[in-house]
This record gives C-alpha cells, sequence and structure tokens, in this order.
C-alpha cells in the first residue's frame, strides 16, 4: 500500500488507527463524564442516570476495541520484528519475547495491566472512588501510547520533552474528541427531554465542555510546535518529505476542527443561551449538534493519519 511515494503497512497502519481512536475515545468520554456531565446534570438525577449509563456503555465498548486492536497491534509487530507470519507469531512464543524484551512490549504490558484496573472500575462504577480511579487508567492508558512512537525512540533531554510533548499531545486529544462523543450522547438523551427543565442542563453542559475545549486546543497547539520541531525540525522538510506534507493534512483538519469549535463557542453558544431563555428549541442546538458531528468524524480521520505518521521516518532525518 502507497501513500504519496511512501510504502506504508496497510493492516499496522489500520489497526493502530483504530486503536487510538478507542483508546481517545474511553479516555475522553470519562473526562466529559467527571468534568461536564456530572457536575452540569446534578440537578436532575433522573437525567444524569440515563447519560451516565450511556457513557459507561461507550466506555465499555472502546475499552473492548481498545483491548482487540492492542492484541492485534502487539501481534503485527511480533511478525515484523520476527520475520514470522501471524499464526506463526502467536504459536512459536515470539510474541512473549517482543512482550519480555522489548520497550513497546514493556508498554503493552502495562498498558493492558491498565485496561484490566479500568474494566474493574467500571464493574464498581457505583463507588465514587472507582469512577476517580477509572478515570485515572483511562488517561494512562492514553498517555502510555507516547512511548510506542517516535517520542519513546529519542534519546536523552530532548527524548524526555519529546515524551512529555507527546503525551500531553494525546490527552488533550482524547479530551477534545474522546468528550466530543460524550457531547453526542448527552444530546441524543436531550431529544427525549427525561426531566423538567432540561434545557437550562444541557446549556451549562456545553459551556462546561466549550472550556474543556479551548484548554485542549491550546495544549494541542503548545505540544504540537515541540512535537513538529523535533520531528520536522524545519520548513523545507514539512514540505518536501512524506511525513512533512502529511502532517500538513492534518494541521488543515485540526483548523477546520478549531473553526467549527470556534463558530460554536463564539456565535451557537450564545444563540443556544438565548433560545434557553425564552423556553424556544433553538435553531443553534441543531447547528450545534451538526458542528459535532463533522468534528467527530475530523477527529477520526485525524487519528487515521497519525495512524500513517507512526509508521514514517521523519521528516528530520531525511533533510539535511
Amino acid at each position: 500500500m502507497s501513500f504519496f511515494a511512501a510504502e506504508i503497512d496497510g493492516p499496522l497502519v489500520l489497526t493502530r488507527a483504530i486503536h487510538f481512536a478507542a483508546s481517545a475515545t474511553v479516555a475522553g468520554v470519562l473526562t466529559f463524564r467527571g468534568l461536564v456531565a456530572q457536575p452540569a446534570l446534578r440537578p436532575s438525577p433522573e437525567g444524569y442516570a440515563i447519560v451516565q449509563a450511556r457513557l459507561v456503555g461507550l466506555t465499555w465498548a472502546g475499552l473492548a476495541v481498545a483491548v482487540a486492536t492492542g492484541i492485534l497491534w502487539l501481534t503485527l509487530e511480533t511478525m515484523m520484528l520476527a520475520g514470522v507470519a501471524f499464526g506463526e507469531a502467536i504459536r512459536s512464543g515470539a510474541m512473549l519475547v517482543v512482550v519480555n524484551e522489548t520497550q513497546f512490549g514493556l508498554v503493552s504490558e502495562i498498558r493492558g495491566g491498565l485496561a484490566v484496573v479500568l474494566a474493574a472500575c467500571l464493574m464498581l462504577d457505583r463507588f465514587a472512588l472507582a469512577r476517580w480511579v477509572g478515570l485515572a487508567a483511562g488517561l494512562s492508558l492514553v498517555a502510555a501510547i507516547a512511548w510506542t512512537g517516535h517520542a519513546g525512540a529519542t534519546l536523552g533531554g530532548l527524548g524526555d520533552l519529546h515524551l512529555a510533548a507527546d503525551g500531553l499531545h494525546l490527552l488533550a486529544a482524547s479530551a477534545w474528541i474522546g468528550g466530543l462523543a460524550g457531547l453526542s450522547v448527552l444530546f441524543a438523551v436531550g431529544r427525549r427531554r427525561p426531566a423538567p427543565g432540561w434545557g437550562p442542563l444541557q446549556f451549562d453542559a456545553v459551556g462546561r465542555f466549550s472550556i474543556l475545549g479551548i484548554v485542549s486546543v491550546a495544549a494541542l497547539i503548545a505540544s504540537g510546535a515541540v512535537n513538529t520541531w523535533i520531528l520536522v525540525g524545519s520548513v523545507r522538510a514539512l514540505l518536501v518529505t512524506d511525513y512533512g506534507r502529511l502532517l500538513l493534512v492534518k494541521f488543515a483538519a485540526f483548523i477546520i476542527m478549531v473553526s467549527l469549535a470556534a463558530v460554536n463557542r463564539v456565535s451557537l453558544t450564545p444563540r443556544l443561551v438565548a433560545g434557553v431563555k425564552s423556553g424556544a428549541e433553538p435553531n443553534a442546538l441543531a447547528a450545534l449538534k451538526r458542528n459535532t458531528l463533522v468534528e467527530i468524524a475530523l477527529g477520526l480521520a485525524i487519528f487515521a493519519i497519525v495512524g500513517v505518521l507512526g509508521t514514517l521516518h521523519p521528516a528530520i532525518h531525511l533533510v539535511e
């Protein structure tokens, strides 16, 4: 399979992309629940119970996909490192060697343990402590991905900076893109109007998520700038390499997402406030729902791009 002029491993790219999206959904939905849905919907126990059940179900689904694709990713890496076929990678014991003797294997073990902790927390979700421990496990599950990519291979002090920036980048992306999935659940429940006065509560949730989005975008810009400096290094490398050009496509998708978020914040949210105060069903809400779905689609496209970027040589290594 080729992209631009580069040969890429299609199954590995697809597996990585799905894994990133599923892991981000887990962390983002749990962040949305803890920082947005729970405080905003506290006055409506009935409404929150419905949203809570759907958010937990979405988290379970994301965790299941993340675990399945994580195992597949480990298998594909074993095939590549050991030079064996799929079945042989499983039967020969080569996978155990990768787990025990490589950084990727160690990180996979740690993330597997975090997945188990998160699953236990979801089963004990009625306890507040389990919910917060589950959130920490979900965030750690995402942040640890940084050690499986280019940041994990960067040495010395620069490597520490790269890991910190990449981890922050992953967390911010999860909070925003995964949080959008949580917001879409809130909108879906809102159509049923589970309790009186749901409109103001939904607006409060939108406002809280907007703040979370602003913080996430700021973190994405700062951490993305550091990553680009380390992995690209120059404008020329950005323009003449496959890595750089694909990164520009990612930038373009990100800019569109930020533009939609700005429209939501500056235009649609004030119109939603006016609609809530007047007691009418505002057109702004429909536009906000549409923009949310578009942002989710763009976020998935970005995860696909990240899946490819992780298999390409960084641009800075290809340009003198």
